[in-house]
C-alpha cells in the first residue's frame, strides 16, 4: 500500500507564547515554597515549576495530517482518523465563524479539537449515518491548505 502526505502542521503554541508560561511557573513555583528551602518543598517547587512547561508543550503536540493512501484520501487528528468517504463538506472558518462555531452554534456530538492560540480553523461536515457526529470542528493556522488538501480528491473525481 503506498501513501503520501499532502497536508501536515502541528498545532505548536507560538514562540509568543511561551515567556507568559514561564513567567506563570516562576510565580507559581516561588508562592509554593516562600523561601523554605526544605528538601519537600524544593521538591514540590521543582514539579510545580515543571507543570506547565509539560502541560503546554503536551497541548502543543498535536499533529493534523491529509494522507492520500491507495484508494482513499484521510485526516487524521493526534490519534483520531477520517476518511473523505464520509465527508461531505469542508468549509472554512474565519476568525468570527470559528469562535461562533465554538461556542453558540457547536453541536453537543460535535467532535472539536482546539487550542486556544490558533483562532481559525475548518468545519468537516460528515454524512455518515451510522456516526452520531454531525461534524468535526479542528483548528488551523492554514484552514484554506487544510480544506485544499482535504478536497483536492473529489474535485478531481469530478471532472
Amino acid at each position: 500500500m503506498r501513501s503520501r502526505e499532502r497536508y501536515a502542521e502541528r498545532m505548536a503554541m507560538p514562540w509568543l507564547g511561551w515567556p507568559a508560561v514561564i513567567a506563570c511557573a516562576v510565580i507559581a513555583a516561588a508562592l509554593s515554597n516562600m523561601g523554605d528551602l526544605r528538601w519537600w518543598r524544593v521538591t514540590a517547587s521543582v514539579l510545580i515549576f515543571a507543570a506547565p512547561l509539560v502541560g503546554a508543550w503536551w497541548m502543543g503536540r498535536v499533529p493534523v495530517r491529509v494522507v492520500e493512501t491507495d484508494d482513499e484520501v484521510w485526516l487524521h487528528v493526534d490519534d483520531a482518523k477520517l476518511p473523505m468517504s464520509v465527508v461531505s463538506d469542508v468549509e472554512v472558518l474565519d476568525r468570527t465563524a470559528y469562535a461562533d462555531a465554538l461556542r453558540v452554534a457547536l453541536h453537543p456530538l460535535a467532535f472539536v479539537v482546539q487550542r486556544p492560540w490558533i483562532s481559525r480553523g475548518v468545519r468537516i461536515v460528515l454524512d455518515d449515518p451510522q456516526d452520531p457526529t454531525p461534524y468535526w470542528v479542528v483548528s488551523s493556522r492554514n484552514p484554506e491548505g487544510l480544506r485544499e488538501a482535504l478536497t483536492a480528491s473529489r474535485e478531481r473525481e469530478a471532472v
